[in-house]
């Protein structure tokens, strides 16, 4: 079972990036595709982008497109997401999960991690 540890977040000013890193356990980690969610304060956590197993194949949620990149590492059993751009809606609580199957964002697999905080100030 992959166990997600997530890290990276801080505070940033409007236009400023971040790389958030999740470290999963598991010797499994590396047939599983991956992906980012993300949850604003008072609001549904939402899916962000997801990675196949190779790296090779990404998508993302429309809002994140162009300004977010997923990648993995998959000696490492860590999957990153590059934010540039940010903007003050992108303030949540950012989770990485793996997926059971690639294309099915809602095919989480075991329980969330405790998420890292991204904080964007105007």
């Amino acid at each position: 079972q992959v166990k997600p540890v997530e890290s990276g977040g801080g505070l940033v000013q409007a236009g400023g990036s971040l790389r958030l890193s999740c470290a999963a356990s598991g010797r499994t980690f590396s047939i599983y595709a991956m992906a980012w969610f993300r949850q604003a304060p008072g609001k549904d956590r939402e899916f962000v982008a997801a990675i196949d197993w190779s790296g090779f194949n990404a998508y993302y949620t429309d809002s994140v497109k162009g300004q977010f990149t997923i990648s993995r590492d998959n000696a490492q059993n860590t999957v990153y997401l590059q934010m540039n751009s940010l903007k003050p809606e992108d303030t949540a609580v950012y989770y990485c999960a793996a997926l059971n199957r690639y294309r099915d964002y809602e095919s989480r697999l075991g329980s969330w991690g405790q998420g890292t905080q991204v904080t964007v100030s105007s």
